[in-house]
């Protein structure tokens, strides 16, 4: 996944969502109860790349995506299908979390790439992560 970008939806100008700094409001939470901190990147699946290789804005991969969300303690609370189904290659998507850090340090993946790098170990095969 490369050229992550912030993206604002026209839906953070609602007074649901108040907004907390550049590209981070804070909205009620999709899930339950309590409100969640919130922000939209875009970004661009790799089909070359390990785990990757079906992936599209109507089908992201969940190699190296569920990472991502692992990594910075992060959820999504909304996939803009609309966005997605009319894109041919940009990836649009809502990530939450009860933690204002979690989502400053998400906003941190703007201009990175998060690629899977495969190896082998006793026969089986694993992956790393990699943010650069």
């Amino acid at each position: 996944m490369k050229n992550f970008k912030s993206y604002t939806p026209e839906k953070y100008s609602a007074l649901a969502y108040q907004k907390i700094e550049d590209n981070i409001y804070l909205t009620k939470n999709p899930y339950g109860e309590g409100e969640v901190y919130v922000t939209s990147l875009t970004f661009e699946q790799e089909p070359n790349e390990y785990g990757e290789k079906d992936g599209s804005p109507c089908n992201i991969t969940q190699v190296p995506f569920e990472n991502l969300l692992d990594e910075f303690g992060v959820f999504v609370t909304d996939f803009y299908e609309q966005l997605n189904e009319k894109s041919g290659s940009i990836c649009y998507q809502e990530f939450g979390s009860v933690d204002l850090e979690n989502i400053q340090k998400l906003q941190g993946m703007i201009g990175k790439r998060i690629f899977a790098v495969p190896y082998e170990e006793d026969g089986e095969e694993y992956y790393h992560i990699v943010i650069e």
